[in-house]
């Protein structure tokens, strides 16, 4: 691999920076000062960037709990996307959400590099259980509960998946924890609207076997644990 390409996806820096750095004899491989960016390099050497060692990982996992009013994506011209949250020493280039949360919705995202993984988890076939915790305006009751076991038709015409509703609140506004097991379009959404009431408040708490870290603040991120990325 290019020595300014494997620096790249290590996120230590813009391209343009990291030539730079080469060039100025900052960069080490097997503490040999290294000024071609185009070296190739071997992910067992031992390579320093302003005299910090640089790992490679094939792979990178983050856990991010994502605000409200910022979109789902990798990149947008327009809008701040979840990959713009992320530091730029940490931005590697094909780092990606895995699924979508709306715009106003919060909660836990996992971002990565790994689409093998990403389509696992999204898969409909494997079933990967998604938690929310959501306000609702109207009384949820038991017969809510019956209507998400059942499967509730959205769109006129799309039953879903089985569904958990948990009452945690019932009154004019409800607070509950729903588990569904597929990811449609504004789905959470469409199946209170279908039973005539409305979300107000969406956050995902949960994503297979994946449980957002309480400690991260809303825009907040970090890297996933050796044993969490096992598990998932």
């Amino acid at each position: 691999m290019r020595l300014d390409k494997y620096l790249s996806d290590m996120g230590c820096g813009t391209r343009s920076e990291i030539k730079k750095n080469i060039r100025a004899g900052r960069v080490t491989v097997d503490e040999k000062t290294i000024r071609d960016a185009g070296f190739s390099v071997q992910e067992e050497e031992e390579i320093r960037y302003l005299g910090e060692l640089v790992r490679y990982e094939e792979f990178s996992y983050y856990m991010m709990n994502k605000p409200q009013g910022v979109i789902s994506a990798s990149e947008d011209r327009k809008m701040k996307t979840v990959i713009d949250l992320i530091d730029e020493e940490h931005r590697r280039k094909d780092l990606f959400p895995v699924g979508r949360l709306d715009r106003d919705t919060e909660g836990l995202l996992l971002i990565t590099n790994d689409g093998q993984l990403a389509h696992r988890l999204l898969s409909p076939k494997k079933h990967v259980d998604k938690e929310y915790f959501a306000k609702v305006r109207g009384c949820v009751n038991d017969e809510d509960v019956k209507r998400f076991k059942e499967g509730v038709t959205i769109d006129g015409e799309y039953t879903c998946l089985p569904a958990e509703l948990t009452i945690l609140e019932s009154g004019e506004t409800s607070e509950v924890r729903v588990i569904i097991r597929e990811g449609k379009f504004h789905q959470i959404k469409k199946m209170f609207e279908a039973l005539g009431k409305e979300v107000l408040f969406l956050k995902r708490l949960r994503m297979g076997s994946l449980v957002l870290d309480p400690a991260l603040p809303p825009g907040g991120y970090r890297r996933l644990t050796e044993e969490e990325v096992g598990e998932l």
